[in-house]
């Protein structure tokens, strides 16, 4: 049983205590603290929080809790950070971890330094198909990871701050292109070392400083690329998805939009239907359990587990400062519309020169085998390639 502060009192929180206080149980939020006194008050009561607070130190001090969840704003997340290091107490922060790589570098380096626990909430790579997905590229269904795509799009964030590019720190990129980031890692292999990003992006519809909209590609230096696909622009809701290809096979994953629950209703229904859902009334797509479908139900699970057994979590600090790296390399590229180098100052997965080299497929010692396929009349036909003079020939 962990005995948690939370701090922030606005949306991610909602989620975040739903689903600590309801998935293991066992867990107890003691103190919530954010800066708006009125906010903090009916957050406390909503989910029954014996104290609440307006100091976030207060709430990081408490002599009672073992772990702080930080809920708050980017621009809060390096003080707040630095503050649980200093008072001892292990932390879990929501993404993206800094509003850069020296900010994110800068909370490794503490939380390490202090040796207390530390988790990066990425919940989308916990989500129930995710994790299935995951596994089953590291029992080899897919063969070797060519290209891992992920696309995140909504109407737009929730909150005032998320606009302002000083606060938050970018636009789309920084919060949404951290999810498909680690999607696209988490299937190639943070083992390998990402080296290059080309993206594009661009202020397109809403009158705001920051980007809007934008596309990437992440280049490992195993020959893998991962794509993410990133916009507030998108009008219907929140579009998650993602595609994983593979030498041998393919995965699909539809995580939030046509999963299987759509539902008309001519009066509409009332209320909530689902994270940054655009109308009651219509063809609605309600989820079924939004805990659940996102990840934070396996996320805090796999928090906790590994705070108890004296482990580290799938996700760690280290995880959202290569993620930082990644997306500073992209918004360089932004910029000079040319491959841009991403710079991870501790790298601790393999080198580059280290990374096996692949074969190509061979079909015996003359030929390199380009496709097999049935036709239609029955007969299998195969491309083949001569290893020596190049000619491609069909058999």
């Amino acid at each position: 049983m962990q005995k948690l502060a939370i701090l922030g009192s606005g949306f991610i929180s909602e989620f975040y205590a739903s689903s600590i206080l309801g998935q293991r149980s066992k867990d107890e939020i003691i103190i919530a603290a954010s800066r708006s006194e009125e906010s903090t008050k009916k957050f406390a009561e909503k989910f029954k929080i014996p104290e609440y607070s307006t100091d976030l130190n207060q709430a990081i001090n408490h002599p009672d809790v073992s772990i702080v969840v930080i809920g708050l704003p980017n621009y809060l997340h390096l003080e707040t950070v630095l503050a649980c290091a200093k008072a001892g107490k292990g932390v879990i922060c929501t993404k993206p971890l800094g509003r850069n790589a020296a900010e994110a570098l800068q909370m490794l380096r503490a939380v390490e330094k202090a040796g207390i626990f530390h988790g990066y909430m990425e919940d989308l790579v916990y989500t129930p198909k995710t994790l299935r997905a995951i596994e089953n590229v590291k029992q080899g269904s897919l063969g070797r990871i060519l290209w891992a795509k992920s696309r995140e799009t909504h109407p737009g964030p929730h909150s005032d701050w998320f606009w302002d590019k000083e606060k938050a720190g970018g636009g789309a990129i920084l919060d949404l292109a951290c999810h498909c980031i680690e999607i696209g890692r988490s299937f190639i292999g943070k083992e390998q070392k990402p080296i290059e990003v080309m993206c594009w992006a661009a202020t397109q519809v809403k009158p705001i400083d920051a980007e809007d909209h934008a596309i990437g590609l992440v280049k490992y230096a195993n020959g893998a690329i991962g794509q993410f696909e990133v916009s507030w622009t998108f009008r219907g809701g929140l579009d998650i998805r993602d595609e994983v290809m593979g030498t041998e096979g393919t995965i699909w994953l539809n995580h939030f939009l046509r999963t299987g629950f759509d539902m008309f209703t001519a009066p509409g229904q009332s209320g909530y239907v689902a994270e940054k859902a655009e109308s009651d009334s219509g063809w609605i797509f309600p989820v079924a359990d939004e805990n659940q479908d996102l990840g934070y139900n396996h996320m805090f699970n796999d928090m906790f587990t590994a705070y108890e057994n004296g482990t580290s979590p799938t996700e760690t600090f280290y995880d959202g400062y290569v993620v930082n790296a990644i997306m500073d390399a992209a918004y360089l590229s932004v910029k000079s519309k040319k491959w841009e180098t991403i710079e991870i100052e501790d790298w601790r997965g393999e080198e580059p020169d280290a990374v096996e080299s692949h074969s190509l497929a061979s079909y015996n010692d003359q030929y390199y085998l380009l496709k097999e396929e049935v036709m239609p009349n029955g007969g299998k036909t195969l491309l083949l390639k001569d290893k020596k003079t190049g000619e491609i020939i069909r058999k």
